[in-house]
């Protein structure tokens, strides 16, 4: 690494510029033959139209143009070039190093056993049109004076989306929201739920419900707005509901537990050309030691893994793990087509100006999230994590979307590496940022937690991953994150809809 590149293998056909470089500067030996933007590629060899092109050691695309050495190597003469997921195959897994150290964090132990990293009250709608009431309930509720009593709850989540009706009771889709649901409904970030419906709409309270407890600690309640008579006796009803359920939620209290019990939601998104060098393997650094302590940390953005996914069914513990997600793969490119768009639709707009051209270069830089631990497992959008170590949920890209996911599966902890800058937080689970480079750290100073950058100027990896492990420690301590300081959290529930709207 220079003071104005950084090249990442000796393969690789393109530098990264570290600043915005004038025509004319020199790069290994290359003359830049046009202004070159920050974050942005360039080529360090004569590229023929037709030949490959590699960083990370991989290829990240096609050249669709002639590119002379020291040329900007950007939309204009990169495209996508043809892919084929991976085959399952053998398994290559190293095995983890167990860290023996004891370390704790403060959190709220469950009746299931699980720990949260938050005591939040949630209102969870069925439906899209008991959202209102919903939002009414937890408002009514949060101007009593046994609200402002409370000790150790930390606030009133409503929870509205917009579906639960028009849709297949039995489709994809259905499922995809129930478990969704269900997930959000036991998650150990809550203290306590209360459910309200409408009555008539297709994911009917007693089918969420079941035969058996909703939650472990039978802090649970519903309503539907139908049966009780409106939205003013439902509102009131409601306040009560919660107030019964504060009592018991304000009983918890934090205690230690084993870092163990983290489980660490991973995600990526407004990146940059930055993000593969620093926050998102500083991020794999992290993982890796949360890992080594027995902790688990989620993977997902299946759309963003795309040409990348050979590095994690390499890692997988058995073929039929690398198949599940090689199934997902498959999936996704059927998606793609049945609904008329390519799984080069991605990188978005705010991703290109940032340095990025294909989805095989945004990929390449999303995995390295992950680490170098073995993959234990492949999980459905929202299905419960019930292996420890380095797993995989499937999701959209969509950031929101696929938190949601991660969430609903198990995740008491969000992580958010991003070169562009997001503005966004996920109740009831706190989301810690973390900025790919110092200019946007800086420049959104009030919404970022972590810096990254700083590797650009010589910090190691290693440093920066166990000072984002610190983070996970004190944050699931109870640390407020920027987004909880600002207050988001309230509209960023958003389940994945994969079925028709009837």
């Amino acid at each position: 690494m220079s003071l104005n590149h950084i090249v990442l293998a000796e393969t690789d056909d393109v530098a990264i510029a570290l600043a915005d470089l004038p025509a004319g500067t020199s790069v290994v030996g290359v003359t830049l033959l046009e202004h070159i933007p920050r974050a942005h590629k360039i080529a360090l060899r004569a590229i023929a139209q037709g030949e490959l092109v590699l960083r990370y050691g991989q290829i990240i695309g096609q050249a669709t143009a002639d590119v002379p050495a020291g040329a900007h190597v950007h939309v204009q003469n990169l495209g996508m070039a043809t892919h084929s997921p991976a085959e399952a195959g053998s398994s290559i897994v190293a095995d983890v190093e167990r860290n023996k150290d004891l370390r704790t964090f403060m959190g709220y132990r469950r009746a299931d056993g699980r720990v949260g990293t938050r005591n939040y009250l949630g209102v969870l709608t069925s439906v899209n049109c008991s959202g209102s009431v919903a939002r009414f309930i937890a408002e009514e509720a949060e101007k009593t004076d046994w609200f402002k009593a409370l000790r150790n709850v930390d606030g009133i989540v409503p929870i509205s989306h917009g579906s639960g009706c028009g849709m297949s009771g039995s489709d994809e889709g259905y499922q995809t929201l129930f478990r969704t649901l269900r997930g959000y409904a036991r998650h150990p970030n809550f203290g306590g739920i209360l459910l309200v419906g409408l009555g008539c709409e297709v994911m009917q309270i007693p089918g969420l419900v079941g035969k058996g407890r909703m939650r472990p600690d039978n802090n649970f309640r519903h309503l539907t707005i139908q049966e009780n008579g409106g939205t003013r006796v439902t509102v009131e009803r409601g306040v009560e509901a919660l107030r019964e359920m504060a009592e018991i939620a304000d009983a918890c209290i934090r205690e230690p537990a084993p870092v163990s019990e983290l489980v660490i939601g991973m995600q990526c998104g407004g990146s940059d050309g930055y993000s593969g060098i620093t926050a998102n393997p500083a991020l794999g650094v992290a993982s890796d030691i949360l890992v080594s302590y027995g902790g688990t940390t989620i993977l997902s953005e299946t759309s963003e893994i795309y040409g990348a996914e050979h590095l994690l069914t390499r890692r997988a513990v058995s073929p039929a793990v690398a198949e599940k997600l090689l199934d997902r793969i498959r999936w996704w490119e059927d998606y793609a087509a049945r609904n008329g768009g390519e799984m080069n639709n991605n990188p978005s707009p705010g991703n290109k100006k940032g340095g990025l051209t294909t989805i095989l270069e945004k990929s390449l830089g999303a995995v390295a999230k992950g680490g170098s631990a073995p993959l234990e497992e492949v999980y459905l959008y929202g299905e419960a994590i019930d292996k420890k170590g380095f797993v995989f949920m499937d999701s959209p890209g969509y950031d929101p979307c696929s938190v949601t996911g991660q969430v609903a599966s198990g995740a008491n902890l969000i992580v958010f590496t991003t070169g562009r800058g997001s503005v966004s937080g996920y109740k009831p689970v706190p989301c810690i940022k973390v900025a790919t480079n110092s200019e946007m750290y800086e420049r959104l100073k009030e919404d970022m937690d972590v810096n990254t950058g700083d590797i650009l100027q010589g910090v190691s990896l290693a440093q920066k991953g166990q000072e984002i492990f610190d983070a996970f420690v004190r944050v699931a301590s109870g640390e407020a994150t920027k987004s909880e300081a600002l207050g988001f959290g309230g509209v960023e529930f958003v389940p994945w809809q994969t079925g028709a709207v009837m």
